[in-house]
């Protein structure tokens, strides 16, 4: 594939978040795109990506904003939540407020593994100064000329101004605070609080300003015998957010195009309803988020100068909130004096012999302080800033201000000069364009912003293809094992297409192939959707929802339809309901049949949970329906043959199981359907040898070797041979040799089936089994499948609190999961409480909804085995009876001989 040619380069200037994550999607972008470019990060900070916002180290100092919302991605919410659990945080959930100086770790470690992930491809020259000034050649290759406060220039064929909020002016304030030496004016410089926080000093302080800023002030002042006044014009401060929060609801009135009074009262009855419907006005607010840009830009000059005046304070105060456990602090404050809001402005100020300060306030109060600070947060008025780069550029016209004068006229990010053009490739986000937004400088309006900024920089500095150029490249196009067109180079294709086959083969080592395919092709979407959709369904190592995040960013940019509907699978398996993943599986199916990877998505065996399907004819029919366009390939003979034998026609799985391996003697899907024709048709004896020679020989590189063993183990259940279930456990099944999702699936289940079948003497090691799975898989299971093997292996330690955790994920899970694995972890509670009439009454109404959750027959058993247990230690001996007849007459198996022989006449 022909990498398009490079323009240059791009500056961004400031690099605290802004600008962190501009450059975090610039290297991305380019990468996907195979755009070479050199980055130029110019900012005096010693670390990117803190900015002033996050480099306190006061744990005090709590983030606003939930960590679900603060990922640095908009496609990825998850991702800094993610990035905590991972960095000794386990326990941290979407809805818990961390600090500040960690969410700059995040930036940093994440815009450091971007630069290291796009090296070769992206060259980044890091500069500790600032940018004074920024003019433009005229002419053929127009360039940016950056001069800098070393007395250095550099050029550049791109700049994003990322340079944050500008300070407020304080101008206003009366010339006496000005001049003294216990006026703080920023309190986020370096040292700036350190005298008046100092142990030694207990002066009383006064806030200029009650919002978020002077909280956090308040609280690192706060000290007992002091009192921290604050005083604003509305003297009010910050609402708190809900402990337990709830969703955002929609306002049901329109409102854009109203004039402000009727914007008002609409939206005074939007959170009237609310508030009467669920007793909170913050659903009411957060429901107003996605469109108060839009109802920003819909109000004249004149009603966005009205808000400022009249409502503006009062829309701060309960839009940006303070973090629960900051507002209890407060609280705690406000209680015994230490902390008192007025309302007011500063008339006038004395310096007093002592050196602290008689202030005086529009109200006649007088206050005596050790301490000013200005806590009145970012200044509106970008005109006022004493920034030189934006005085210089204001001056000469080649920024002008936005509305009200409040930041800067652009073009959806592209500055404007004073002409109204928007010729010269240079960008700004967040609080520059606050005039034309009014809310832009949270993180989930920045990543949006910087996303944008990214994609256009690159549009912009990146020569299109010509139409030749993409017929050639269409044209050499390689293909997936099926003769599917793939939209990457030949050697990612060979990696994609190893991954692929050894899927199809269930054979080891498909995580490392797809990861080798998007290492070599960072923009190949489908190697990507492959990665998120094992991840999900396979438990494979994978960070299922970057994956995901990194396919759909991939086919937006460069994928055709069918790769583009292969990625929309992916994405509703993970993201969607059942039936939602499952519709577009079938779509995808019906317009590209021979997808193998799909077609092995949709049919239950032991790699994937397959369709929800009742009665198992949805996949059957795909199978009949498919089976001309692959021409008795052995990978679709092999899902035949499975599906085959779950309808009980024994002989024809045989046949055709033994056709697929008699040409692919590695498939393990047509291994894996002959093992349980033996198992069904009582055949123990062969099916245990036939299952030991192919795992020494064609099955020794399976990546599912432990559920072959485990099938093995069921012959030997089967027969009663306890000792050797013991050995195979001790050699195949034991953890060390299993983990995971398999650790579950077939670990697990096997020692719960030797318990109740008496097979296993004295304690079954199933701790050990629970210590080699992650809280994730085993509590907040992703799948109905592997959510009914948690149960189990938490029913078999007698773990209550365990089971009762993995209910509460069930009950908000998928359907299946609320209508299957809710009252199943129910049931296995009422059996660990040795409720055994009770249990066995709950599990034999869910035994019909079973297949609902997947897998084979074989796997759900186990569930029947449990209330076969349940009724014989309730006493329901005729129950237990009547259903081991019916399972002998199904197949033969000496212990169900021996149990009902057991049973009491």
């Amino acid at each position: 594939m022909t990498s398009l040619t490079p323009r240059g380069s791009v500056a961004i200037v400031g690099v605290g978040a802004a600008g962190a994550l501009v450059a975090v999607q610039l290297c991305e972008t380019a990468v996907r795109r195979r755009i070479p470019l050199e980055l130029l990060l110019i900012d005096p900070a010693g670390e990117a990506g803190r900015g002033t916002a996050y480099s306190t180290r006061d744990p005090r100092h709590l983030l606003n904003v939930p960590a679900g919302n603060m990922s640095c991605y908009p496609d990825d919410p998850g991702h800094f939540v993610r990035w905590l659990c991972r960095h000794g945080e386990p326990a941290i959930t979407a809805a818990d407020f961390v600090s500040r100086y960690r969410y700059g770790a995040y930036l940093a470690d994440t815009l450091g593994r971007a630069v290291i992930a796009a090296h070769g491809t992206v060259t980044v020259r890091r500069l500790r100064t600032r940018v004074v000034d920024c003019r433009w050649s005229d002419g053929p290759g127009v360039t940016a000329r950056l001069e800098l406060a070393d007395g250095t220039a550099v050029d550049a064929d791109g700049v994003v101004l990322a340079t944050g909020p500008a300070p407020s002016s304080s101008a206003w304030l009366p010339p006496a605070l000005h001049g003294s030496d216990r006026f703080v004016a920023a309190p986020w410089a370096p040292g700036a609080l350190d005298a008046p926080a100092h142990e030694q000093c207990s002066d009383d302080v006064l806030l200029i300003g009650t919002g978020l800023t002077a909280v956090d002030v308040a609280l690192r002042l706060n000290r007992p015998g002091r009192t921290v006044h604050a005083v604003s014009r509305g003297g009010r401060l910050p609402q708190a957010h809900a402990v337990t929060p709830l969703p955002a609801v929609a306002c049901a009135e329109p409102l854009t195009g109203l004039p402000l009074p009727n914007v008002r009262t609409a939206v005074y009855r939007h959170v009237g309803r609310v508030v009467r419907a669920q007793g909170d006005w913050r659903p009411a607010l957060d429901g107003l988020r996605p469109i108060t840009a839009q109802l920003w830009a819909s109000l004249s000059v004149d009603e966005r100068a009205e808000f400022l005046e009249r409502d503006g304070s009062l829309w701060n105060v309960h839009r940006h909130r303070m973090p629960p456990a900051t507002a209890e602090s407060v609280a705690r404050m406000r209680r015994t004096r230490r902390l008192r809001a007025v309302r007011g402005r500063i008339t006038d100020v004395r310096t007093l012999p002592d050196r602290s300060l008689r202030v005086s306030l529009t109200d006649g109060r007088e206050l005596s302080v050790g301490w000013v600070v200005d806590c009145t947060g970012p200044g509106l008025r970008l005109a006022d800033t004493a920034d030189p780069l934006w005085r210089n550029m204001l001056r000469r016209g080649d920024a002008v201000p936005g509305p009200l004068g409040m930041g800067v006229s652009t073009d959806d990010g592209r500055l404007r000069d004073r002409h109204g053009r928007t010729s010269r490739a240079w960008w700004t986000l967040g609080s520059p364009r606050r005039g034309e937004l009014w809310e832009t400088t949270a993180i989930p309006e920045i990543r949006v912003q910087a996303a944008a900024a990214a994609e256009a920089v690159l549009d912009r500095l990146t020569a299109p293809l010509t139409g030749a150029a993409s017929a050639r490249r269409a044209a050499r196009r390689p293909t997936d094992g099926g003769g599917l067109a793939l939209s990457t180079h030949s050697a990612a294709a060979a990696a994609y297409r190893s991954g692929v086959d050894r899927l199809l083969k269930v054979r080891a080592g498909a995580p490392e192939a797809f990861r080798r395919a998007t290492a070599l092709d960072p923009g190949f979407a489908t190697a990507h959707a492959a990665l998120a959709l094992i991840g999900h369904e396979c438990g494979a190592d994978v960070d299922v929802f970057r994956a995901l995040a990194d396919a759909r960013r991939s086919a937006r940019e460069r994928a055709d339809d069918r790769e583009r509907s292969f990625v929309d699978v992916v994405t509703r398996r993970v993201r969607g309901t059942v039936a939602e993943g499952d519709a577009a599986l079938l779509r995808h199916l019906e317009d590209h049949p021979g997808d193998r990877l799909a077609l092995a998505t949709a049919v239950p065996t032991i790699a994937f949970s397959g369709l929800y399907d009742l009665d198992g004819g949805a996949a059957l029919r795909l199978l009949e329906k498919t089976a001309p366009v692959h021409e008795g390939h052995w990978f679709h003979t092999s899902l035949l043959a499975f599906m085959r034998q779950e309808q009980s026609r024994y002989d024809e799985a045989e046949d055709l199981a033994e056709q697929a391996l008699a040409v692919e003697p590695g498939s393990g899907h047509a291994m894996h359907a002959l093992a349980h024709v033996h198992y069904e048709r009582g055949d123990h004896d062969k099916g245990r040898e036939r299952l030991d020679e192919w795992l020494s020989g064609q099955g020794r590189g399976g990546t599912h070797r432990a559920h072959f063993a485990w099938h093995a183990a069921l012959h030997e259940l089967a027969v009663a041979d306890a000792a050797a279930v013991r050995r195979r456990w001790a050699g195949q099944l034991s953890p060390g040799k299993v983990s995971g999702i398999r650790a579950l699936v077939d670990s697990g289940s096997l020692l719960w089936r030797a318990r109740m079948s008496d097979s296993w003497p004295g304690r079954i090691p199933i701790d050990d089994v629970l210590e080699s799975v992650s809280a994730d898989i085993l509590e907040r299971p992703s799948t109905a499948f592997t959510a009914l093997h948690s149960a189990i292996t938490l029913t078999a330690a007698g773990d209550l609190p365990g089971l009762r955790r993995l209910q509460t994920h069930a009950l908000d899970a998928d359907q299946v999961q609320r209508e299957v694995i809710a009252p199943l972890c129910e049931a296995f509670t009422h059996l660990v409480e040795e409720n055994w009439a009770e249990a066995a009454r709950r599990l034999e109404g869910l035994l019909p909804m079973l297949r609902m959750v997947g897998g084979s027959a074989a796997q759900r058993e186990v569930v029947e085995e449990t209330l076969l247990y349940a009724q014989v230690s309730a006493g329901f001996c005729t129950a237990a009876r009547v259903r081991l007849q019916e399972r002998l007459d199904r197949r033969s198996s000496p212990h169900d001989r021996r149990r009902l022989a057991a049973l009491p006449s």
